[in-house]
Formats: structure tokens, C-alpha cells, sequence
């Protein structure tokens, strides 16, 4: 993991990969993450685009404050795809 990646989105990072379910993961939580690793924007129509590596995926925010699980998932991804996924033990 990046030097540059403070106590709080590094809890961050650890709840979307060790979640089974997107419960308890904030929005507001990953926009700040997301801010910090990569290139965010808002758009008009409220959603916020986001490039991270050589990827960009583009995010509904959730009703609630909770993420949802496709977001789970596609975060997952494009933070894994960029190198930010936790080590594993092998």
C-alpha cells in the first residue's frame, strides 16, 4: 500500500475487502478514499466520475449512507486493478 494512504483510508480500504456485504461501508468514507488515490469529478447529474489507474468508472451515489453491494464489488475491482488491494498470506 501507498506511503501516502492515511490511518482512516486505510481502514477504509480494509473494510471493502474484508466485507462480505457492503454494510457499514460509508460513501462519504469511499469519496474520500477515492480522492486520495486517484482523479475524481463531479458530474451535473450528481455522479461522480472516477479514474483510478488506467481505469474510470463512473459511481450513482447511494440513497442511504451505505454503499451498495454492485459498488462493493466494482470498487473491489478498480482498487485491485490498480495495485491497492491487501496482501495475502500464502
Amino acid at each position: 500500500m501507498a506511503a501516502k494512504i492515511g490511518h482512516r483510508h486505510r481502514d477504509t480500504l480494509e473494510k471493502i475487502f474484508s466485507h462480505s456485504s457492503s454494510g457499514n461501508i460509508e460513501w462519504r468514507e469511499v469519496v474520500s478514499l477515492l480522492d486520495t488515490l486517484g482523479s475524481t469529478n463531479w458530474s451535473h447529474n450528481g455522479k461522480l466520475k472516477v479514474t483510478l489507474g488506467a481505469e474510470t468508472e463512473v459511481f450513482q451515489p447511494p440513497s442511504g449512507k451505505d454503499i451498495d453491494e454492485q459498488m462493493l464489488v466494482d470498487l473491489r475491482r478498480m482498487l485491485s486493478n490498480a495495485g491497492f488491494a491487501p496482501a495475502t498470506s500464502g
